[in-house]
Order: structure tokens, then sequence, then C-alpha cells
């Protein structure tokens, strides 16, 4: 039985409290959160797990095995750091950190002490996700050409991050875990309404040495909630639409070819129209998903779905579009990773 502490209890916070309660072959002991009023709510909702106010009090229990953080993405690192140093099992919500560089040091730190480090990226614990992987895997979508991602939204505007570093993350993780190629550059732009420098519409491109493309539209700013996300190949195209309540993936047996006419210096394009495909995908709970593959990663010294590694290459593609941000969408190199190779090893 692996016991858990859980540091937040806000939004996000309440629901892995409620999955990790749920969970196999493991026990909520006790949750951090210092505010009083969230406290209260907890002792309604979960008499038997403990209420501490100062997170030290969760790090610092030697009955705690795995600290789950769920607070603002700049108390990441040293919380983590902190909590891998006492010997625990961490899980970070996403994105992992604020830089790189503190990734890494986590990610070698969590080694040394041989204990597991994840990223909550939820998204690769869906149906739809893991039925869209399959696909792939299979070629039945051919090579893919392209990834378009939607994800807009009226609010919640972030104090401390912007709208690339909140939204972006869970479709970035589901980029990195369908396509094993490594991106090589990303561009970006971004705007700021609300004078405070942090960009509330954001554009960003993620480049590919093959000519894939990936293309993430993420705002604060949308009169309309839409959570879509086009995979193109060239023999068939999937439609991802997280909103949709029963038929979230639809493959469409579409597509085109192309021939050059020498003579009349043209390119002929002849398009393909066919059946529209709406496979079953899985409806458990993808935090309950996820909070199990923690657990059984700790029990048995396997790497999850949701890695550091991956955690990391999302940070390192979401520092690089902040660059390309500031410097007018300018193009900014990927440096290859350590990571990167071990993730798709």
């Amino acid at each position: 039985m692996i016991n858990v502490g859980i540091i937040g209890y806000g939004y996000w916070g309440t629901n892995l409290v409620r999955n990790f309660f749920a969970a196999k072959n493991c026990c909520v002991k006790s949750v951090a959160d210092f505010r009083p009023e969230r406290l209260q709510q907890l002792e309604r909702s979960f008499p038997s797990v403990k209420g501490v106010k100062h997170a030290l009090e969760i790090i610092q229990d030697p009955e705690i095995n795995a600290v789950v953080i769920a607070t603002p993405v700049f108390t990441h690192f040293e919380l983590a750091r902190e909590a891998i140093l006492a010997g625990k099992n961490v899980l970070l919500e996403k994105p992992m950190t604020s830089s790189v560089e503190e990734a890494e040091i986590l990610i070698d730190l969590a080694e040394q002490k041989g204990v597991l480090l994840m990223v909550d990226h939820t998204y690769l614990y869906t149906g739809a996700v893991e039925k869209m992987k399959q696909l792939i895997d299979r070629s039945e979508l051919g090579c893919i050409k392209y990834l378009d991602s939607t994800r807009i939204n009226l609010g919640l505007f972030q104090s401390d991050i912007n709208v690339l570093w909140d939204l972006a993350p869970h479709d970035l993780s589901i980029l990195k875990y369908l396509v094993s190629e490594q991106p090589y550059s990303v561009n970006a732009r971004g705007i700021t309404h609300t004078e405070n420098r942090i960009e509330n519409i954001a554009y960003l491109t993620v480049n590919f040495q093959s000519g894939l493309i990936a293309h993430f539209n993420c705002s604060w700013s949308s009169p309309v909630k839409l959570r879509m996300m086009l995979i193109g190949g060239d023999k068939k195209m999937i439609l991802f639409n997280d909103l949709e309540p029963t038929e979230k993936i639809k493959v469409y047996d579409t597509g085109y070819s192309y021939a050059t006419d020498e003579e009349k210096k043209q390119v002929l394009v002849d398009y393909r129209t066919g059946d529209i495909h709406v496979p079953k995908v899985a409806t458990s709970e993808a935090l309950l998903n996820m909070a199990e593959d923690f657990i059984s990663c700790i029990e048995q010294k396997n790497t999850p779905k949701s890695s550091s590694y991956l955690g990391l290459e999302v940070v390192r593609i979401l520092e690089a579009s902040t660059q390309s941000i500031r410097n007018h969408g300018k193009e900014v190199i990927l440096e290859p990773s350590y990571a990167a190779a071990l993730m798709h090893s």
C-alpha cells in the first residue's frame, strides 16, 4: 500500500484527491493547503484524510511514500526538489517546471535517489488519445503530414504564466506521445490585452525536418470553448473533438494525390473522399488511469506513460516558444536532448 500526500487542494487538487482515493493499492493519507476554507471542504468530503497547512508536513512525514504536487508552476521545482531529497516519489502537475534547467535538475536528482518522478499529462490516459496512438502505430493514417490543434475558451486568465504554458501542454504532450520524430524548431506569436506582458492569445508552430508541421492555437479570449485536433496522414485523417460526448474520434478515409505536368508547368491534384469511421474508445476516467499508472510504476519500478522525460520535452518546446514570442516570431532551433533519445529508446 502506497501512502500518498497531496499538496494543493484547489480546482485540480480536488480531482486528484478524489481519484487517488479511488485508486488501487494506495491510501491518501494527508492533503496540504494553506487556506482554511479549503481544508474545511476536504474534511467534509474526505473525513478520513488529514488536512495540514504546510507542504513540509507532507514532505517530512516518514509514513508517506509518494507526494503529488498540484500548485502553481513557479512552486513546482522547490517542492519537488525537497520531496525527492526526502526520498519520496513525486507526481507533478503540468507543466512540469518553469524551465528546462529546473526539469533536468529534478530528473537527475530523482535518478540519484532512485525514486519515480512523473508528470500528470492526463490526456495520454484518455481512450481517445490511446485509440489515435493505435491507429498511427498501425500505419492506418500513413505518413503523418500535419497536426492542427485548437484549444480556446473565455478565461481563466492566469497571473504567472501565459496562455501557451497554461493550455498548450495538453496538446504538446499528445504530439510527443503520438509522433516519435523529434521536433527541429518552433515559431510562436502572441499578444496580451491586459497590459501585464502575459499573452492571452498565442499561436505556436512546431517544425520537423521531415516536413511534418504541428500548429497550436490557444486563447483565453474566445466567446466559445473549442477542444479540437486534426491529424492528417497521406492515407487517412483524424478529427478529435474532446467536447463531443460520445463520438470523440472520427477517421476520414480522405486524401489527395498529385502529379506534375511538365509541359503546362502545373501540379495536378486528385482528391479522394471515402467513408467516415467512428471507432469505439474506452470511457474510463483518464485521471484515475493516470493515478493507477503512478502507483503501479512505483511498485514495479516501471517507466510511466507520462514520464518525466516527456514532461521535460514539453517544457523545452514551451521555453522556446517564449523566446520566439519575445523575438516577434523568430524561429528558435531546439537543441537535441538526451531525454528525448531516452524517451523513444
